[in-house]
């Protein structure tokens, strides 16, 4: 990857985003990203699940590209959301975090299992 000015860089998420906070590393701006490097920045972190990166990699290149687009234009391309499904500990939520600090966008987890029935085991 090529050198980027100052301009062309964003801060991690964490402080205001006008000064780095100690120990806060500088990110490509998402405008210039692409999934492979999505998918590297991703791999610092996340172990395996390689499909899985790929797959919001390129959604969120997509969401990028999108928001560039004529609103009635942007409202014809989908899918605007992403719907992660696996069992229990396989890195969902951490993959969402993960993707979400790479935006620079909150991250928040809700728990839903006080909204289904006790004992249910989705198929």
């Amino acid at each position: 990857m090529t050198s980027k000015s100052e301009k062309e860089l964003i801060y991690a998420p964490g402080g205001n985003g006008a000064e780095p906070v100690e120990g806060q590393e500088l990110l490509p701006a998402l405008d210039d990203m692409t999934p492979r490097e999505i998918v590297a920045e991703l791999d610092k972190y996340i172990v395996g699940q390689t499909d899985a990166k790929r797959a919001v990699a390129v959604a969120l290149r997509n969401r990028v590209r999108r928001q560039k687009l004529p609103p009635e234009i942007a409202e014809d391309v989908l899918p605007k959301n992403i719907l992660m499904i696996g069992p229990t500990g396989v890195g969902k939520t951490e993959i969402a975090r993960r993707l979400a600090r790479l935006a620079g966008c909150p991250f928040i987890k809700v728990e839903a299992s006080k909204y289904t029935e006790v004992g249910y085991v989705g198929r």
